[in-house]
């Protein structure tokens, strides 16, 4: 175990842990290794260790340095959690550093810091912005308490539905937050949210020499595709959002039939819905809804089945909150420039730590392959995620 606090040794001896999520892989390692490397490290630093375990197997820490009083509190928060290996170009689990092409101008050992790329599974999303917190946190923290709570929240499950984040919010609250995913050292303040939906498309089973007695699913939902891409062009010319642009809607999976010779008596179609903010779930399950009803009224036969799934808000930050007005101006001293602003067409764990009442923004590594057969992270920008962070909780947690 790394005894400094050196985010690219910390980087390293995460990669190597196995900590695929086995909501999506069956049979994968899930976050235990990965949390107990956390925790211990952090009780080794003086933080009390909260180990939060719903659901056996899939743990996440979370490390909580008391302030001495009087001052905000801040919270880390990053995912242990990674992808499957799949076609993976050689060992996910041995981090390989590799001088290359890094994000700026620095290159080679630079006062005392080696620069290019680590290679391995999570590099990139997102054990990098976990090694930046746990080395940020630790560096803050070392010359003596701050005024506020120093919270660092190592979570599980963030790839699949979250529920990491989820129990940590239950326990604990800040009054500002930083989730490190990657954002290429761009300051990341709105991200899209989304909404699933199963449609079942319902005919009649028949022989397929009978097209008297039998109602053809397949060709139904036929009508419900070519409204579903109307919409999507609404979407597409509706007003737009300043960062994230418009909604949008797909169908995802389609499954019906039984046979050559069977009249189907089911389509099933899996959509997904995009959303910015202004567009609750409830909202976009009545958009489906009135498509749907249209098309029972106008089309023979068209009977359907509607059911919500598995949905999360956008989240949008407020540009004048203390967060990040502390980070922003960090990251332009680390920098040296002002930080570009950004915004994610993919969900994070942003929106639940704003619905949770604490103000929060993204920021984290360069890099690339997240999710893809080889996978790295700039060590360059590791070096002043880290920078940037902690300069943001010894400033945030002073006041």
């Amino acid at each position: 175990m790394p005894h400094t606090a050196d985010p690219l040794e910390l980087l390293q001896a995460l990669v190597a842990i196995d900590s695929v999520n086995p909501a999506l892989s069956p049979g994968g390692a899930g976050e235990q290794a990965a949390a107990d490397f956390c925790g211990r490290w952090l009780g080794e630093r003086g933080f009390e260790v909260h180990r939060l375990e719903r659901r056996p197997g899939r743990p996440s820490v979370v490390g909580v340095l008391k302030g001495t009083g009087g001052g905000r509190s801040i919270m880390l928060n990053g995912h242990l959690d990674t992808v499957a290996y799949g076609t993976y170009e050689g060992d996910p689990l041995s981090p390989r550093v590799e001088d290359g092409p890094v994000h700026g101008p620095v290159h080679g050992p630079v006062h005392g810091r080696v620069y290019g790329r680590v290679y391995g599974r999570g590099a990139f999303d997102m054990k990098s912005g976990v090694a930046a917190m746990l080395a940020a946190a630790a560096r803050a923290t070392a010359a003596g308490r701050l005024r506020g709570d120093v919270i660092v929240a190592c979570v599980a499950d963030e790839e699949h539905a979250s529920s990491g984040t989820e129990e940590v919010l239950e326990r604990f609250t800040a009054d500002g937050a930083v989730v490190t995913e990657p954002s290429m050292l761009e300051v990341t303040l709105a991200h899209k949210g989304f909404a699933w939906f199963e449609v079942d498309v319902l005919g009649r089973a028949a022989h397929g020499s009978r097209p008297d007695l039998g109602i053809d699913a397949i060709a139904k939902a036929g009508h419900f595709l070519v409204a579903l891409e109307e919409l999507g062009a609404r979407l597409a010319a509706a007003g737009r959002h300043p960062l994230l642009g418009p909604g949008t809607v797909h169908a995802s999976m389609i499954d019906g039939g039984e046979g050559p010779s069977t009249y189907p008596a089911r389509c099933r179609i899996t959509v997904e819905r995009r959303t910015v903010p202004g567009e609750p779930a409830a909202a976009v399950r009545d958009e489906l809804a009135a498509i749907l009803d249209r098309l029972a009224a106008t089309v023979p036969g068209f009977r359907y089945e509607l059911r919500a799934g598995l949905h999360r808000e956008p989240f949008e930050a407020d540009p004048g909150a203390p967060i990040t007005r502390v980070l922003l101006a960090q990251a332009e001293r680390v920098l040296g420039r002002s930080p570009v602003i950004r915004a994610e067409p993919f969900w994070t764990d942003c929106a639940l730590l704003a619905a949770a009442g604490i103000p929060c923004l993204l920021f984290g590594v360069s890099g690339g392959g997240a999710h893809a057969d080889e996978e790295w992270a700039d060590i360059a920008a590791l070096h002043q995620v880290t920078d940037v962070l902690t300069g943001t909780v010894t400033e945030f947690c002073a006041g």
